[in-house]
C-alpha cells in the first residue's frame, strides 16, 4: 500500500457514486445522502488490514486503518471504531510475544543451568533483531534525499572537524533519527526519511501524527534509545583499540542524545514528558538530578530547570504511562553513563 494510490482515489471522485450530487473537495461524504465519498478506497484498506492481520504483519495493519482514518469523517461511527482499532493494535505494538526456550534437541542439554540457557536462547533472537536494525539502516541510504543532505552535513562539518570524526558524528545523528524511523514503522506511521540540515541536524516529516501522548512519546524516546546504541558501539570501539577518535565520537553522541532529552520545544524529551503524569514528571526531574550527578556536567542545569518548569505546569495526563517514564530514565541514566566513561 501507497500513500500515492490513496491519494489518486481522493481527488478522483467528484460526485456521489450513489445520487449523484456534486462533491465539493475536500468533503468525506455527501452531503446529500452521506455516503462516504471514498468507499471503494476504504474497501480496499479494509481489505489489505484484514490481509496483514492474518499474516501477522502488525504494523503493515496498523497502516492500512491509519490510511482509512484520513477518508473517513471525524464524526461518523466507522471513525470511532476504526481509531479503537488503531488503538488496540498500538498497544499491541509494545507487547511482542515472547518466544520460549525449546524443552528438546539440541537445546535440551542446557536445562540443568536454568537462567543461563534462557540467556543464550534469547541471544539467537537479538542476533536477529540486531540483523534487521541492519537491513533498515541501510534501506534508510537508499533514499536520494537522506544520501545527499547527508553528504551535505558531512562537507560542512568536514570544514571544521575534519572528516574521520564528522562521519562517525553524523552517523550517529544518523542512527538516532532511523530509531525514530523504527518506532514509526512499528505503529504504521508513515514519515518521511531523515533529512539533514547542516548546523541543525536531522529531521523527519510525519505524514500523520500519532493518535496519542503514549504513541507520540514511544516515536520520540526511540530516538535517544538508538542514540545511546550509537554512543555505546563507539566506546565499544574506542575500548577495543579505535583510540581517541571513537571515544571523542562516543562522548559527542551522548551529549547530543542528552540535550534532546530537554523537554522543550520539539525536542524528543518533551515528547516523552507529554505522556508523564505530574508524579511522574517530578520522578523524571529526580532522575536527572541523578544522572547529573553521574555525569558532572553543566548541560544537566538546563536540563534541570527546563524539567522542573515542565513538571509545574497543570497539563499532565491523568492516566500513568510506566513505559515512557521508564524509557525516560533508563536511556538519560544510560546516556550519562556513557559521557562519563568518555571523560578524558
Amino acid at each position: 500500500m501507497t500513500t500515492t494510490a490513496v491519494g489518486e482515489s481522493v481527488t478522483a471522485s467528484l460526485s456521489c457514486g450513489r445520487c449523484g450530487t456534486a462533491i465539493a473537495g475536500g468533503l468525506l461524504s455527501c452531503p446529500a445522502c452521506h455516503s462516504l465519498v471514498h468507499a471503494e478506497a476504504l474497501r480496499s484498506l479494509a481489505a489489505q488490514a484484514a490481509a496483514a492481520g492474518a499474516a501477522g504483519d502488525n504494523a503493515a495493519e496498523l497502516a492500512a486503518w491509519r490510511a482509512s482514518l484520513t477518508l473517513l469523517p471525524a464524526q461518523s461511527r466507522q471513525f470511532a471504531v476504526i481509531s479503537e482499532k488503531i488503538a488496540a493494535l498500538s498497544q499491541a505494538a509494545d507487547a511482542p510475544r515472547l518466544e520460549k526456550p525449546p524443552h528438546s534437541g539440541a537445546w535440551k542439554w542446557l536445562a540443568p543451568i536454568g537462567p543461563a540457557a534462557l540467556v543464550l536462547w534469547k541471544l539467537k533472537f537479538l542476533v536477529v533483531a540486531i540483523a534487521t536494525k541492519g537491513k533498515l539502516l541501510l534501506l534508510g541510504l537508499t533514499k536520494g534525499s537522506t544520501f545527499f543532505s547527508m553528504l551535505l552535513s558531512l562537507g560542512v562539518y568536514w570544514t571544521t572537524w575534519g572528516l574521520p570524526f564528522v562521519f562517525g558524528f553524523v552517523i550517529s545523528i544518523y542512527i538516532h533519527e532511523m530509531g525514530h524511523v523504527a518506532a514509526l514503522r512499528r505503529y504504521g506511521i508513515p514519515a518521511t526519511a531523515p533529512m539533514f540540515i547542516p548546523g541543525f541536524g536531522a529531521l523527519i516529516r510525519l505524514r500523520q501524527a500519532p493518535m496519542n501522548p503514549r504513541e507520540d512519546a514511544r516515536v520520540g524516546l526511540a530516538g535517544p534509545i538508538w542514540g545511546l546504541g550509537a554512543a555505546l558501539a563507539a566506546w565499544a570501539a574506542s575500548a577495543a583499540g579505535g583510540g581517541g577518535l571513537f571515544l571523542a565520537i562516543a562522548r559527542t553522541g551522548a551529549w547530543l542524545n542528552l540535550f534532546n532529552m530537554m523537554p522543550v520545544w520539539q525536542l524528543d524529551g518533551n515528547r516523552g514528558f507529554a505522556a508523564l503524569t505530574r508524579s511522574h514528571r517530578w520522578l523524571a526531574v529526580m532522575t536527572l538530578i541523578a544522572a547529573w550527578t553521574i555525569a558532572a556536567d553543566g548541560l544537566f542545569v538546563l536540563l534541570i530547570i527546563a524539567a522542573v518548569v515542565r513538571a509545574s505546569r497543570a497539563d499532565a495526563p491523568s492516566e500513568a504511562d510506566h513505559g515512557a517514564l521508564w524509557r525516560y530514565a533508563g536511556v538519560t541514566l544510560a546516556l550519562a553513563s556513557v559521557f562519563r566513561l568518555t571523560a578524558v
